[in-house]
């Protein structure tokens, strides 16, 4: 699916994501964030990570919300994308909480995305 930013749409990245327990040597890492894992784990990191991706296994699972807001409030400052069962709905509830990048299971309509 491609990913939806305030921009559009854009391709899927081919980006090798990482676990946070996994995380290599470097920077420019993109890590794949389980809704269930703690966030603070990659605070001493943040420098070297460009990309969260924080799942959202169904809709009404929220424990990602609080991942991002935690994240942002951490001082993280790379792309934080919502990836999973992310509805058009809430799109808006999940910019305030500091995503700015939404990969979702279903494609979206661009029109139904600037409206939220």
């Amino acid at each position: 699916m491609p990913v939806v930013t305030p921009d559009g749409f854009r391709a899927s990245d081919n980006i090798a994501y990482v676990s946070p327990d996994a995380l290599p040597a470097g920077s420019d890492l993109a890590v794949d964030m389980p809704n269930d894992a703690d966030p603070r784990t990659l605070v001493e990191r943040f420098g070297d990570i460009a990309t969260i991706r924080i799942a959202f296994p169904a809709f009404g699972d929220g424990r990602g919300y609080s991942s991002a807001r935690i994240l942002r409030e951490a001082g993280y400052e790379g792309e934080l994308r919502a990836v999973g069962d992310v509805l058009v709905d809430q799109l808006a509830y999940m910019r305030r909480c500091g995503f700015d990048a939404f990969e979702p299971d279903q494609q979206l309509d661009m029109d139904d995305v600037k409206a939220a």
